[in-house]
């Protein structure tokens, strides 16, 4: 407590201890000597300055504890800004209420000013002068095309050192725990290969293909693939590799939108990792594009974080914000049924979700291993995202707040029928 203008004012820690309501378990100290939560836990954060404060109290909850975390003014202890996973799961359970207005006023106070304007927030943000619009503007191909390079345009240097070398920035699939990211990578790609029975001859079209990563798997084995992307980025570096393994005559990635692809009649499908940018009220129309690009008897592989539940729901204001902007989930129920409708039969569904979790633990070690080249690289404020974002995903796999779903579908002759043999013909 300290006395302002002959009153008596609540420090920094106490007003976090009232507005989180004695939920925070971490040690939690401020500049202005006051503390809060647990102290003497094994690990914390420390408020730097008044800005920091004000982040944190004028947008409660993720955002405000984002834009402090990000801009350096709220500073981890007993973590590696990297992989604060320990941190995140040691505060749970915390809450963050909107201040009374009784508290504002003390904040006010505490920080000298007449009133709580929120301080401009990081550059690292993306907030669109257009954020909240109609759906049919808010996935258009100009606006798809701005939130895929917010996130994926970042530095392919950056990525190649927190992914690996495999450049997949989609869940793995692990044959043991033991098994190292690359090795799980890899069998994620064998696994797809095999539910989608592609053969050497094939003709497969990968929409959302990243880096290239199943585009140049398919073409290894003698596949014919044509993959897409929005990121500028990603194409340049998959066509170098394209290049220099010499799969030129196999494998194409353009830098465009799926739906500017025209060419049809494709022995398989493969999405991985798009569906979370489309907007579910688009997932007819996406549905109905895979179909018609298939052949009678062709294949889809649809691989997508999923939600379990199957209530349509945005990402929540960091994700939207920092990482994913226009992101949505929804269940795999949801998934299916739009499949189905799309005129598509689904054969299998498959949940990876503790895939996910070791995924991201492996990324995470990667950043922190390499922790200094991505700040040189990005900046500490947009590797400072990365760590909070996966390791916030991490825990969200382990707790079952997010999941990872493999549908796979085929497109019916016109009387019903396929070849397919009796399922499963992959192995796990």
């Amino acid at each position: 407590m300290t006395q302002l203008h002959g009153l008596t004012t609540p420090g920094i820690g106490e007003l976090i201890d009232e507005v989180t309501r004695g939920s925070l378990t971490v040690d939690f100290t401020a500049y202005d000597g006051s503390r809060a939560g647990r102290p003497g836990a094994a690990r914390g954060l420390h408020l730097r300055n008044e800005r920091g404060a004000a982040y944190l109290l004028t947008a409660p909850g993720d955002l405000g504890l984002a834009r402090a975390y990000v801009s350096g003014d709220l500073v981890p202890s007993g973590v590696h800004p990297g992989d604060p996973y320990e941190l995140l799961r040691d505060m749970a359970a915390m809450e963050l209420h909107r201040p009374t207005p009784a508290q504002a006023l003390a904040l006010a106070r505490r920080l000298g000013r007449k009133g709580l304007t929120p301080p401009p927030p990081p550059p690292e943000e993306s907030v669109p002068r257009w954020r909240r619009v109609a759906e049919g503007v808010r996935h258009n191909l100009t606006r798809d095309a701005s939130a895929i390079q917010h996130h994926y345009d970042v530095s392919n240097r950056f990525y190649e050192l927190v992914l690996g070398p495999s450049m997949t920035y989609t869940c793995a699939c692990y044959p043991h725990e033991g098994a190292t990211l690359e090795e799980a990578q890899e069998n994620k790609y064998r696994l797809v290969f095999d539910k989608l029975r592609l053969t050497e001859g094939d003709r497969l079209l990968d929409i959302g293909c990243g880096w290239g990563g199943m585009v140049r798997y398919a073409a290894r084995r003698g596949v014919r693939v044509l993959g897409v992307t929005l990121s500028g980025e990603q194409a340049a570096w998959a066509r170098a590799e394209i290049e220099r393994e010499g799969l030129s005559d196999l494998a194409e990635v353009r830098h465009a939108d799926y739906r500017s692809v025209t060419e049809d009649a494709f022995d398989a499908v493969s999405s991985i990792g798009l569906t979370e940018h489309i907007g579910v009220r688009n997932y007819p129309a996406y549905f109905r594009f895979i179909r018609d690009r298939l052949r009678d008897g062709g294949l889809m592989l649809n691989h997508c974080i999923t939600r379990p539940d199957n209530r349509r729901l945005e990402t929540g204001a960091f994700i939207d914000r920092y990482v994913f902007p226009d992101g949505e989930l929804t269940g795999s129920g949801r998934i299916i049924t739009e499949a189905q409708d799309a005129g598509l039969e689904v054969l299998h569904s498959e949940d990876l979700r503790p895939h996910y979790a070791l995924t991201l633990a492996a990324w995470c070690a990667n950043l922190v291993e390499n922790w200094d080249a991505c700040v040189a690289d990005v900046g500490e404020g947009k590797a400072r995202v990365w760590g909070l974002y996966m390791a916030g995903s991490r825990l969200g796999f382990e707790t079952d707040v997010v999941q990872l779903h493999h549908v796979l579908g085929v497109r019916p002759a016109p009387d019903g029928t396929h070849d397919l043999p009796l399922r499963p013909w992959w192995h796990a």
